[in-house]
């Protein structure tokens, strides 16, 4: 007999791989994050211990778990599976149970998912054929600028000017800012500049509503980003206590009606 029952959510994107893990109340009471790599079972395990850890439960505690994402058919513990745009949009309603845009800035792809009151999907929107406005761009261009990844937010907000780049294109973009760097330009400047550009990126998708919700790793680890998608959109933006999870929460909420309507 379970004593403490909990519900899985995993989500393996093609960048991190996030584990949450949900009690019988909804609650979110483990999460675990790390790379995905080339073995997405084994982070996927390696994520469920993690998160199992910081729940205090055990395996034999887990009543039913799902899987979203890239590598969502790599999940062995895993007994259903969901889209990322489904997992997504209900990861956000948990947090806000109104109508809104998502903005998922992810690793490799980002995506613009429409809501109504209810939470069912009106549209949706998805990024994956060029890495910019994603991390991988970001992750491209701290390396083109011999910058630590983590600095990136707090380079922008301290900014005193920007620098547009005039391509969205991660090349074009990397050999305009190696020339922006040869003329001298301000550090700050040029990374407040991709952050225009990545948010202009997500503007032109799709048109949003007055209720924006920005979630992903991106937003995680630069809550600038947020700050100044506010400013740019001129709409107030909402984010998650955890932006990096509404997947992998969206997945586990799912594991938990389905085990519902099970019983």
């Amino acid at each position: 007999m379970i004593e403490r029952p909990v519900y899985i959510g995993v989500d393996v994107g093609a960048s991190r791989t996030k584990v949450a893990v949900l009690d019988a109340g909804s609650n979110l009471i483990g999460r675990s994050v790390a790379k995905s790599g080339i073995d997405f079972a084994a982070t996927a395990s390696r994520c469920l211990t993690e998160a199992l850890e910081m729940a205090e439960a055990a395996t034999s505690d887990i009543v039913a778990a799902t899987s979203t994402g890239y590598g969502r058919n790599n999940v062995a513990f895993a007994r259903s599976s969901r889209t990322e745009i489904a997992c997504h949009g209900k990861g956000c309603f948990y947090y806000y149970p109104i109508a809104q845009s998502i903005i998922d800035i992810g690793g490799q792809d980002n995506k613009i998912i429409k809501l109504d009151a209810n939470g069912r999907r009106s549209s949706f929107k998805m990024n994956r054929k060029c890495a910019a406005g994603t991390g991988a761009f970001l992750e491209e261009m701290a390396m083109r600028l011999d910058t630590p990844l983590e600095q990136l937010d707090q380079l922008a907000a301290e900014a005193q000017g920007m620098i547009k780049l005039g391509s969205y294109c991660t090349v074009f973009s990397a050999t305009e800012v190696l020339t922006h760097i040869r003329k001298g330009e301000k550090l700050s400047d040029i990374i407040k500049g991709l952050f225009y550009s990545m948010i202009k990126r997500v503007e032109e998708m799709e048109a949003l509503s007055d209720t924006v919700v920005m979630t992903g790793g991106v937003v995680a680890h630069n809550p600038y980003m947020v700050t100044f998608a506010q400013e740019i959109l001129g709409l107030p933006i909402r984010t998650p206590e955890f932006p990096q999870f509404t997947g992998a929460l969206g997945a586990a909420l799912f594991a938990m009606a389905d085990a519902e309507s099970a019983s």
